[in-house]
């Protein structure tokens, strides 16, 4: 899961492997503002066919947020 994750946040943030991912957090980095969110967000429901609620999308504000929100999904 983890691995999908991760190019999902790659893909649509620019976040690659270089990049520590204790440092990803909604809006204090550049490519993660919410437009990118919104995209991250189709992107995870389309990964793992599912419909996120919308307190777990307000609540995805960091990378660690959202894999605990997606084992959730899975």
């Amino acid at each position: 899961m983890e691995e999908k994750i991760d190019k999902i946040f790659k893909d649509v943030i620019g976040a690659g492997p270089e990049v520590d991912r204790a440092i990803l957090v909604y809006g204090e980095i550049p490519g993660w503002d919410s437009v990118a969110h919104m995209a991250l967000v189709a992107a995870l429901e389309q990964e793992f066919d599912c419909m996120l609620d919308m307190d777990d999308i307000l609540d995805m504000s960091s990378y660690a947020k959202s894999i605990e929100i997606m084992k959730k999904y899975v």
